[in-house]
């Protein structure tokens, strides 16, 4: 593909998400919109249903509207969306996850506007059961961007449209962040988890494998930095941590909004989902330059190369994360080499700068 940029001060784009509670979609729709400020003509967001902590992050410049959706079709929302579109000449609908549904709908009543669908989740592929309304929809899709490299392979089986293409997530480190949170325990021994409390992020492996080990013996400390949604899956965490005496090695903080503050008071930043698509929270590991253990699973193999820019262990493996975080005091300054290795290759590979100039050649193409 010609990778060259042409005439981007005509290309109005609005990211649509559904909410704004911190999420991976939700999150790289807030940097999307953030990173296009000045590099198109006019960068917005849209908000169909919730607004959440997220909302803080939004960059002043980026043309910002919440709907209010109270139900599946909402006509008031409909018109507020449209008159949105029409006011700002809006080209181009960057629909992010479910948010596709909504940004049809608009269609219908304004073809004249494009709809690229951004396809976030890691486990669609594996799923026993079809989408049958995703790909009806997707007639009214100009293009498709695919989080992974099996994402593509399935839309491209799947649905009714040729433009579909890879596009990887990335992450900017922001340089100005209200400081509220301090993690507990010793620095060199703190190990953060960034994901919200819920199925798949699987937290439960995740910290019956920390107790079986040697490490809460040694005075090391494991963090959970995530939404608590205060459901079973949740109060299945606060039981194992009450039963198992935990409560001064294992910390819960809720969401936060000061992520790049947190991950620098740690040193190590672990991922143990059951899938994923393409995880944003690696690629912030790598910014902070924590040391990573990642499960093998959605793109994560790709980012991460065992014994050479971190380390890979698999969630249907018991005794997998078990023997990695035995092996962590032992190993300190060769630990230190893959976490600078892994903060040079995402420096070097997954930094808008780089990812935008893709994305924007797309939007041209697919107009």
């Amino acid at each position: 593909m010609n990778n060259q940029i042409k005439n981007k001060e005509n290309i109005k784009v609005v990211q649509l998400i559904d909410s704004l509670e911190p999420g991976g979609a939700e999150r790289m729709a807030v940097t999307l919109a953030n990173s296009l400020v000045g590099e198109i003509e006019l960068s917005c967001l849209v908000v169909t249903r919730q607004e959440g902590g997220l909302k803080k992050s939004i960059n002043p410049e980026v043309k910002y509207d919440f709907l209010n959706k109270k139900k599946s079709i909402d006509f008031k929302a409909l018109m507020k969306f449209k008159n949105f579109i029409k006011l700002n000449k809006i080209k181009i609908i960057h629909a992010h996850g479910s948010s596709y549904f909504f940004a049809v709908l608009l269609k219908l009543v304004y073809p004249k506007v494009k709809i690229i669908w951004h396809d976030h989740f890691g486990n669609r592929a594996n799923q026993n059961s079809f989408d049958f309304l995703l790909r009806f929809f997707s007639i009214f899709f100009s293009g498709v961007f695919a989080v992974n490299e099996e994402l593509k392979l399935w839309a491209n089986k799947n649905l009714f449209t040729t433009n579909i293409a890879f596009i990887p997530n990335f992450c900017e480190l922001k340089n100005i962040e209200k400081k509220t949170t301090y993690l507990k325990g010793d620095v060199e021994k703190r190990i953060v988890c960034l994901a919200n409390l819920k199925s798949p992020k699987n937290h439960l492996f995740l910290l019956k494998s920390f107790t079986l080990s040697e490490l809460p013996k040694l005075g090391w400390t494991l963090h959970f930095v995530g939404k608590d949604f205060n459901d079973d899956y949740s109060k299945a965490l606060h039981e194992f941590i009450l039963v198992n005496k935990l409560e001064n090695t294992v910390y819960l903080y809720g969401s936060c909004l000061d992520t790049n503050h947190i991950l620098s008071q740690a040193r190590y930043g672990v991922l143990a989902s059951t899938y994923e698509g393409f995880p944003v929270t690696l690629l912030e590991y790598g910014m902070s330059n924590l040391i990573v253990l990642s499960t093998d699973v959605g793109y994560c193999s790709k980012i991460i190369t065992s014994g050479s820019t971190g380390f890979l262990f698999d969630t249907n493996e018991p005794s997998s994360l078990l023997i990695l975080f035995n092996s962590l005091p032992n190993s300190d300054l060769e630990n230190k080499r893959l976490g600078d290795n892994f903060n040079t290759f995402v420096t070097e590979n997954y930094t808008a700068k780089i990812i935008l100039r893709q994305l924007i050649v797309y939007y041209q193409k697919w107009i």
